[in-house]
């Protein structure tokens, strides 16, 4: 009875964080770029009763009796689906249409990546994030500039007064890695690599490395589904009051057996 009391514990501590999980997900749903997570639950070790494939007789051998200790949270999933794209009309807003990440150089100096698109220019005319980290290669815009094109490829041109024909002044470029999932979220829509994400592999939209392309004046959505992630939550609750329950049947056994004696 001690083993179900602290078996339905570790599955009460792991579905509260399958909610807290549910719970950042929901509060991302308008997040731009923002990919969202599910937790992947391990089983505990397991106390031997009986050893699996021990003696039962000189012919027979005994299937066993393990009794589990529950379940923990082993890891976080990111899942790599396309969100919807919004329309803006603003230039400088970009959205990926398949893999690939945009660059942009922190304040540590650090190359840091993301899919959040929402750029703008700063004083000088370098396009930023709203955060102020300059996109990658570094990307300048002219201050007469009249219209901005960026090509499905990355390639960045520019009209400009007294010109019949728009001049190109830059290439932007993406970055993915052999397992996107193990990057490392920081915060503020970015992502760092990690020894498990692997090192990043740079090449224009749309190019041999299976990047994917850009659009223009468009940002690509959370690809939270809102209604998945209530149905989540149901699930958590349900479990964590299932083991709740466990957790009470073995307490009302214990009082049992103490009133033995009386």
């Amino acid at each position: 009875m001690f083993r179900a009391l602290y078996t339905a514990a570790s599955g009460m501590t792991a579905q509260q964080t399958n909610l807290d999980n549910v719970a950042n997900n929901l509060a991302n749903a308008n997040t731009t770029g923002f990919r969202k997570r599910r937790v992947q639950f391990q089983d505990l070790i397991y106390q031997n009763m009986i050893t699996p494939g021990a003696a039962a007789t000189q012919q027979t051998v005994s299937a066993g009796l393990q009794l589990g200790l529950g379940t923990r949270t082993a890891a976080t999933e990111i899942l790599q689906s396309q969100g919807d794209f919004q329309q803006t009309g603003n230039s400088l807003d970009l959205a990926i249409q398949g893999l690939g990440y945009f660059q942009v150089l922190t304040p540590s100096g650090e190359i840091a990546y993301t899919r959040s698109g929402n750029f703008h220019m700063d004083a000088q005319g370098n396009v930023v994030t709203s955060d102020g980290d300059a996109l990658q290669p570094t990307l300048t815009i002219p201050a007469d500039a009249t219209a901005i094109t960026i090509g499905t490829d990355g390639t960045v041109t520019v009209t400009q007064p007294g010109q019949t024909q728009s001049q190109q002044i830059g290439q932007i470029q993406l970055a993915t890695f052999p397992n996107p999932g193990g990057l490392n979220s920081v915060g503020r829509n970015l992502l760092l690599p990690t020894s498990s994400s692997g090192d990043a592999i740079v090449g224009n939209p749309g190019g041999s490395e299976g990047l994917g392309t850009l659009i223009q004046g468009s940002l690509e959505q959370s690809n939270v589904n809102t209604v998945e992630e209530f149905i989540q939550m149901i699930l958590a609750q349900r479990s964590y009051e299932a083991n709740s329950q466990v957790a009470k049947a073995a307490d009302q056994m214990f009082q049992e057996v103490n009133q033995l004696g009386k």
